[in-house]
């Protein structure tokens, strides 16, 4: 049966994907002190990262609006398939789900299913690539659905980040923890729970220490390295993301690592320098 795969923006799609009539990615728009970028194919990361440094405020994000979802459903394949950021983190979700719910009301019947991958960035682009695996092997709708879910409830999400501004202007920080782990160099090794909220895993002075220390907490996490796909998402830093593969291979043999630069919305996320794994 034909299939679609629709992907908000915050998940980086690997540039043969964004060529592929398969795959759809419904952007986010993001907001610096009134300048609107929209997540698309015309985002400029360094423009982006430029004026977040400047700004003493953290952007915002809006996500796509349930109209636009229901635009991307009204298609020829027989099954579509929606991946969303965390629910916990956006209204991305939702808004999907109500795009679906108006596409069900107006259209009829039809396959439709939205994931909430309880991840972000690179988490969604291994849900779209598991999905469309799926797909490819001749699973009945229900049954992709049913094996996808599995997959994204064994999926872990950590990331380091190599500045907290994002994290001070967003009030996830206080402005004293902010400057007392500045002072000391100090990186926060972090994750996703199970739910898909972030937690604080750990944390080093430098980031080097704390990216060794992310690949400690994967390699005691990951079952069964050898059959299952990486993936490194980062912000501007390509040699740190390659790093942490090599470092990442010397513990363990996963079968495929897979690495991409972050969009606009991992972006402000993992900001300037922030590494993302999924695996």
């Amino acid at each position: 049966m034909s299939y679609k795969i629709i992907v908000d923006s915050c998940g980086e799609l690997p540039e043969s994907y964004k060529k592929d009539e398969h795959f759809e990615s419904v952007p986010l728009t993001l907001d610096i002190d009134g300048h609107l970028v929209v997540d698309d194919k015309t985002f400029d990361q360094a423009d982006f990262l430029r004026r977040v440094a400047q700004s003493p405020n953290c952007p915002k994000s809006s996500c796509p609006s349930p109209e636009r979802y229901l635009e991307a459903y009204a298609c020829e394949a027989e099954n579509i398939y929606a991946v969303t950021l965390s629910a916990e983190l956006s209204g991305s979700y939702n808004s999907a789900e109500l795009g679906k719910k108006l596409y069900l009301e107006e259209r009829g019947e039809k396959n439709i299913y939205v994931f909430n991958s309880r991840s972000a960035s690179i988490g969604q682009t291994l849900i779209a690539m598991k999905i469309e695996a799926c797909e490819k092997a001749g699973m009945a709708f229900r049954e992709v659905v049913e094996h996808v879910e599995s997959y994204i409830a064994g999926q872990n999400t950590y990331f380091v980040l190599e500045s907290l501004e994002a994290l001070r202007k967003n009030g996830r920080l206080s402005n004293l923890k902010a400057f007392v782990a500045n002072a000391l160099n100090i990186k926060p090794v972090m994750g996703a729970t199970p739910i898909g909220t972030i937690c604080q895993l750990d944390q080093a002075r430098g980031i080097n220490r704390a990216l060794k220390k992310m690949v400690e907490y994967i390699a005691r996490d990951l079952k069964d390295p050898g059959e299952k796909r990486l993936a490194i998402s980062h912000c501007n830093c390509p040699e740190r993301a390659r790093m942490v593969k090599e470092e990442i291979l010397k513990h363990m043999p996963v079968k495929d690592v897979l690495i991409l630069d972050t969009a606009g919305v991992s972006s402000l996320y993992a900001s300037d320098g922030g590494i993302i794994v999924v695996v």
